[in-house]
């Protein structure tokens, strides 16, 4: 059978895989990788996504063995992607050598913390100039643009300012010591 030979190729091609992530299978790296949309795992480590190649490439076999076609030609093409997606990364990895260097998490919250506090007073004078605008518009038009321009920089803010408290609560939660 035609999907028989198709399995077994994939199978090969993933053990090859498996062979060139070993010897960076447990290094953890700053953040995840890959798209949520190719990999369900949010890991920092490779190997972790190799786990995810072989259930997705278990999930395939099986629907082969069920007769699901439509789900057979959608699982084989996730299978290709997820394993194009990791053999890229592994091409990369010199490329991104500093980054698999551990990092001072705590500076970096505090960094981020300084950053995003910037973030919010450009926000909020970007709104007040805006609205100062507004108010000397004679045309609707230019009212109506100004206050769409306030919507969305109003927009920006809120999630600014989540941002905000996401990063101090990961600042308290550190020294805590959580």
């Amino acid at each position: 059978m035609k999907s028989a030979g198709l399995l077994q190729q994939l199978d090969a091609k993933l053990e090859q895989l498996a062979q060139a992530v070993a010897p960076h299978a447990t290094k953890s790296t700053r953040k995840a990788r890959f798209d949520e949309q190719l990999f369900h795992s949010h890991s920092t480590r490779l190997g972790d996504y190799l786990a995810e190649i072989r259930q997705t490439l278990a999930q395939l076999k099986q629907s082969v063995q069920d007769g699901r076609a439509e789900r057979v030609g959608w699982m084989a093409e996730r299978v290709v992607l997820q394993m194009s997606a990791l053999q890229r990364e592994l091409a990369t990895m010199s490329l991104r050598g500093k980054e698999t260097a551990p990092v001072n998490v705590k500076e970096n919250l505090y960094e981020k913390l300084s950053e995003h506090q910037g973030y919010e007073r450009r926000l909020r004078g970007m709104i007040a100039d805006r609205e100062s605008l507004l108010a000397v518009q004679e045309t609707l038009a230019q009212q109506q643009q100004l206050q769409r321009e306030v919507a969305a920089l109003e927009g920006r803010l809120q999630r600014c300012l989540q941002a905000l408290k996401r990063i101090e609560r990961g600042i308290e939660n550190r020294e805590r010591g959580l």
